[in-house]
């Protein structure tokens, strides 16, 4: 296995930013330690970050209405829910419900249990939208998945889930 730099070096070249940020990273965790995986968790997380906005501007949506057909996708849902679940006010829940609507990619019906209640529901074309708009990511990642042995997928998969935990963390 070979030598993992010293805490602070790399073979990489880096910018004064980079290193500021890994010292603030090692005074802030004294237990970090630079390495070739944590920096390609570091790019993983900085990288999703911005995956929806540019995936809605992509799709020429708002990011909001991109997470409400992500949402909506997996199961119909009031649009109160909905303001929950995106972390908005109802009356803007409604302001984006709305603009689907009007996209075709949503409608409001009345609930089954509760004919007073509404909620709203993905069409045909809202599952299209969002399949067309993250199938590339999803191929990307099952490739990778893929390509790897059992064995290496179950430490991966304990990384991960050990990143996921340190992300919680902080929430």
């Amino acid at each position: 296995m070979p030598a993992r730099p010293a805490r602070g070096a790399s073979a990489n070249p880096r910018t004064a930013g980079d290193e500021d940020a890994r010292t603030t990273a090692s005074s802030v965790a004294p237990a970090y330690e630079h390495s070739a995986s944590l920096e390609a968790l570091e790019e993983l997380v900085n990288l999703a970050a911005q995956v929806p906005q540019a995936v809605a501007r992509r799709g020429g949506l708002s990011v909001s209405e991109l997470h409400s057909l992500r949402h909506l996708a997996a199961t119909p849902m009031g649009p109160v829910e909905l303001a929950k679940v995106l972390g908005v006010t109802s009356a803007a829940s409604s302001g984006v419900v709305d603009r689907l609507v009007a996209r075709g990619h949503v409608e409001r019906r009345p609930r089954a249990d509760d004919g007073r209640r509404t909620e709203v529901v993905v069409t045909e074309s809202g599952r299209q939208e969002i399949f067309a708009l993250l199938a590339p990511m999803f191929a990307g990642l099952a490739e990778s998945d893929n390509a790897l042995s059992d064995e290496e997928r179950v430490v991966v998969e304990r990384y991960l889930r050990g990143a996921v935990a340190a992300l919680r963390a902080v929430m």
